[in-house]
Formats: C-alpha cells, structure tokens, sequence
C-alpha cells in the first residue's frame, strides 16, 4: 500500500474553505498551475472530484463535504502538534510529579518546595520514594519524573544532569558527649564508637580508608541503612554518626557537629531526569523550583559548634 502524501490534507482544508483554486493558491503561496496540480492529485488519491465547476465558481461534491470538518481537524491537530510548546498556566496545573531522593532529602528540602509548589501550582502533588539503588530503569519508563543522587559510573548516559550542591561528610554526637570538649584530632574521633551507614552491607566506608592512611581504624558498632537511622541512635547513645551536612540540618537540630579531623570527604547532589521530559513545560518548572529551593541554602552554614 502506498503512503498517502499528507501533505494534501492542507491543500484540501485550503481548497475546501477557499473554493477557489486561485484563491487557495494565493493562500498557500503557491502558483495556480501548483494548485491545480494539487487538486488533480488529490482527485486521484479519494477516487472523486471534490470540486466540480459550477457556473464561474467551485461547489464541493458530497464526499467533500463529508471530508470538509475532519481535514480542517486533522490540519488544525497537526499544527498544534508541530508547534513549540506553549508555556504551561501553573495555576491550572494539575498533575502529580514522583521524586526519587536520598535520605535526608525530604526532610530538609521537601518542606520549602512542598509550600512553593503549593503557592505557585496548588493542582500540582509531590510523591516521593526512596532512593535505594542507581536504576535509572523507573526514569527510562517514566515511574520517575525527577532523581536526587550523586552521579557514579552506574548512572546511564542518557540522562540529563544538573549539578544542585556541594555536601560534605561531618561528624554527630549527641549534645552533651565527651567529644563536644576539646580539640577533635583523628586519633580521638577514631576512638570512639561508631555507626556506620551503608545500603550495599558493607563493613567500611571512605571514612575508614581515610583512617587506614594515617595508621587508624574506628570501631563500628552498629550499621544502618539510612542517615536519619544514624543520628536517632546517636541523639540517645555515646555513638558517633557520620553524615552529610546539608542533608541532615533538620535532623541534627540539638546535638553536636564537628568538621571531620580528615581531608574533606566532599561530592555534588545533582538533578537527574530522563531526556523526553527535557522540553515538558511542567518539569522544566518543576526543575526550576528544585534548583533554587536547594541553591537558596548554598551558603549554609551549620549553627552546631565544631562546623566552620
């Protein structure tokens, strides 16, 4: 079966609303002898005349009028299909977006963004889901509207990234813990007792291979799947959490912070997304808020002593 030149559903809207083949030429910029061309191809291509003369004029056959509403709908669907996309109206917005964050994310950052989004685009919902692996399989297939990660070798290169923040590792005890006095030296942190925090059950971290380079180990007492996990056992024990500053403001509220007596165990949080919703009007906006709710707190600085 040949394809159909679609192409000629635009000369016969233009022919069908014009009824005039030097009219509908002058309409598409075309010469009449290319109109009239036009018309005897599409006369071929539906098996019937369209427009027959009638006096010095054009009448549409029965099968034009026929055709007549479903090629201006067909022309009037394929324009707007073609044309860029319009700026999306927030306050009639009305959908739900699934976030997937690392821990710590949500009770940080979520609380701002949830009151933005609720300013902005009140029809506009938040899920959000817990980041236990790098599978960007949930973005591919559109589970995932929006990640929150550092990127590895794991992550496809498909994907479209945006640096957010620079966050580093620090330590946590609880207010009133033996370390909160005196100089922090590596030798006094790494004596301590330890919570180490690993999805993968790991028994060691960087931190423990920044020790072994200066002749030191820690004792890991306990392991834990998440940083909130972390710091609950360290607010009520003589435990210390190691955990990523700015993910972990809220949730170090009242206890003691301290830089690490180590070089800086730093990396990036980025926006990771799939690239066919690079042009959605919506998730560039979403992407937007994300960005400054997160780049607004660039110069944080920790209120607990010991974290310059």
């Amino acid at each position: 079966m040949t394809t159909p030149d679609l192409n000629l559903l635009i000369a016969l809207d233009v022919l069908l609303a014009e009824g005039n083949v030097a009219r509908a030429a002058q309409r598409l910029q075309l010469s009449a002898s290319a109109m009239s061309r036009a018309l005897a191809r599409l006369r071929e291509t539906t098996g019937d005349p369209l427009l027959v003369r009638a006096g010095r004029g054009l009448v549409p056959t029965p099968r034009a009028l026929e055709l007549r509403e479903k090629v201006a709908q067909l022309v009037q669907d394929a324009q707007a299909a073609l044309s860029p996309t319009e700026t999306v109206v927030l306050s009639r917005l009305e959908r739900t977006f699934t976030l997937r964050t690392s821990d710590g994310f949500v009770e940080n950052f979520a609380p701002h963004l949830i009151a933005r989004i609720a300013q902005e685009a009140p029809g506009v919902r938040l899920r959000f889901v817990q980041k236990i692996n790098r599978d960007s399989t949930e973005l591919r297939d559109g589970r995932i509207d929006l990640e929150t990660g550092v990127i590895g070798e794991s992550t496809s290169p498909e994907l479209r990234v945006q640096a957010l923040f620079r966050d580093r590792f620090i330590g946590v005890v609880r207010a009133d813990h033996p370390l909160c006095q005196g100089e922090m030296t590596a030798a006094r942190y790494a004596s301590g007792r330890h919570i180490l925090v690993t999805r993968r059950g790991t028994d060691k971290g960087p931190i423990d291979e920044r020790l072994g380079l200066i002749g030191l180990t820690r004792e890991i007492v306990t392991m834990v799947g998440g940083f909130s996990n972390a710091l609950a056992l360290a607010r009520t024990s003589d435990l210390i959490a190691s955990v990523p500053e700015r993910h972990t403001g809220n949730l170090r509220a009242g206890m003691f912070s301290f830089a690490l007596p180590l070089p800086p165990l730093e990396f990036t949080v980025s926006l990771i997304w799939h690239p066919r919703l690079q042009a959605d009007p919506a998730h560039r906006w979403l992407r937007t808020c994300v960005r400054e709710i997160c780049g607004g707190e660039t110069e944080h600085k920790s209120e607990a002593h010991g974290v310059p």
